[in-house]
């Protein structure tokens, strides 16, 4: 499966804001809704809740996608994501708020880097692991 690289990027902008508003609420029910997006989205992320809304609202207003990228690393990078959420969820709700904090902050320095520079970390994370391990996978690929 490929994905535009742009939805990915969509919903790591929500996600950031997201991570802001857990950030700044401590609200563990925030990131336990976010650690259920992510998780959605591990399993197949043309189902997540943003990827709904990017193909229904924002990609239909853009020229079609130049290249596309695998499914794989994003899935591998949302199943980090959600570990951080859920990382935040539990210790929001345990009252460690520093634990929280720290979880929330790490997702949103990544949802950030993916959203504004286009560096998705558990995909390179990702990839990195598969060059390692003598099966390197192509990060993009050109639309015929």
């Amino acid at each position: 499966m490929l994905l535009d690289p742009r939805g990915p990027r969509f919903a790591a902008g929500l996600t950031a804001i997201v991570f802001v508003l857990i950030l700044v609420t401590g609200a563990c029910w925030l990131a336990l809704a976010q650690a259920v997006i992510f998780a959605i989205t591990a399993v197949d992320p043309r189902k997540g809740p943003y990827s709904l809304v990017y193909r229904a609202l924002v990609a239909p207003r853009l020229r079609p996608p130049t290249e596309r990228e695998p499914a794989e690393p994003v899935r591998f990078a949302q199943t980090l994501g959600g570990v951080f959420a859920l990382t935040a969820t539990v210790a929001y709700a345990a009252g460690g708020t520093a634990v929280g904090i720290v979880a929330a902050a790490f997702g949103l320095a990544a949802a950030f880097l993916n959203s504004a520079f286009g560096l998705c970390l558990g995909c390179e994370l990702y990839l990195a692991a598969r060059r390692v391990t003598g099966r390197p996978m192509a990060a993009r690929v050109p639309v015929d």
